[in-house]
C-alpha cells in the first residue's frame, strides 16, 4: 500500500526528532502561481516551532506540477530538488541551522526556500 502523501514523516538528525511535510498550495495575492512548503516540526510537541522552507513558483523557478515529480522545486542555470526525499529534507535543515536558526525556539520560522536550493543541489549532487 503506498504512503499518503498527507501523513507527516520523521526525521531524527543531532539528537533531536521532526516530523515533516511537503505541501502543494496557491499564492492567490499575486498570480496564482504554485507554492511548495517543507515544514519541519520539532517532536514532541512544544519542544520548537515549525521551520518553513517556502518556494513559489517564478520567473526561471519552477514547483512541481503535471511535467514533474510531486515534490520537485527547481531553478533555472541551479537545479533541483524532490522535496519528498529524507536526504534533501536533512540538507535544507542543516543549512537552516548553519544560518542560525535554532530548533528549541518557539516561533514559526519561515524562510525562502529559494535561497537554500544552490547549496543543496551541490551537497546533493
Amino acid at each position: 500500500m503506498p504512503r499518503s502523501s498527507k501523513k507527516a514523516r520523521r526525521l531524527v538528525a543531532d539528537g533531536r526528532t521532526y516530523l515533516w511535510t511537503v505541501r502543494h498550495g496557491h499564492h492567490v495575492l499575486d498570480d496564482n502561481g504554485c507554492r511548495k512548503t517543507l515544514t519541519l516540526h520539532c517532536w514532541p510537541p512544544g519542544t520548537g516551532g515549525p521551520l518553513r522552507f517556502v518556494f513559489d513558483e517564478g520567473p526561471g523557478r519552477y514547483v512541481s506540477g503535471f511535467t514533474t515529480g510531486s515534490g520537485e522545486v527547481g531553478e533555472v542555470g541551479v537545479g533541483a530538488l524532490n522535496l519528498h526525499e529524507p536526504g534533501t529534507v536533512r540538507v535544507l535543515l542543516d543549512a537552516a541551522s548553519a544560518r542560525g536558526w535554532q530548533p528549541g525556539e518557539r516561533r514559526d520560522t519561515k524562510v525562502d526556500g529559494w535561497t537554500f536550493l544552490g547549496a543543496a543541489v551541490a551537497v546533493r549532487g
